[in-house]
């Protein structure tokens, strides 16, 4: 009777470390599709906040974030290079935006993303140690942040990568992803 025992231990084991792992798996599905649902519903919100600031078209632009050594480069394209209309509306925007960020001025990507968008703080806080410059493209326009302190750097990054999340599916890193 003693050996019966024995050997139906493992294999009751096993069939609760088998119904442990599936309940498991489907809780991290579930997870999962949960926070899909989460980062789907920001990403909306953002698109929706950012009809308020931007005046071109997300569904007709793409941005393009590139972390450099020195800070990063920031693009904003037509996905139409031959789209006159919203080229011309990135220009004008990127051109204000380089303005306002270089006296300090972050409000329109606080009013996208939020006030507690990483490194926004710190880039408002050190923007005289932050070079922004603007540059025209023929399909759109980009700024180029660069600075010398490690820190601010640091912040253009957070700052890009957080933007990268936020714009989803109108956004892409430099490696095109």
């Amino acid at each position: 009777m003693q050996a019966s025992n024995t050997a139906r231990r493992p294999r009751a084991t096993l069939v609760v470390l088998a119904a442990a792992a599936m309940l498991a798996a489907l809780g991290l599905a579930g997870w999962t599709l949960y926070t899909q649902g989460m980062v789907a519903g920001r990403q909306a919100a953002v698109a929706e906040r950012g009809k308020t600031v931007m005046p071109f078209d997300l569904e007709r632009t793409t941005h393009i974030f590139e972390d450099l050594p020195d800070g990063g480069r920031q693009q904003v394209v037509a996905d139409n290079p031959a789209d006159a209309a919203q080229i011309a509306l990135i220009h004008g925007h990127l051109q204000e935006e380089a303005a306002k960020f270089q006296q300090g001025d972050f409000r329109d990507p606080a009013a996208i993303h939020g006030n507690g968008m990483p490194g926004l703080a710190e880039l408002q806080r050190s923007y005289a140690q932050i070079d922004v410059a603007y540059t025209e493209l023929p399909n759109g326009g980009q700024l180029r942040y660069t600075t010398s302190d490690p820190e601010l750097v640091a912040a253009v990054h957070a700052w890009f990568a957080a933007q990268l999340h936020d714009h989803g599916s109108h956004a892409m890193d430099h490696g095109g992803h």
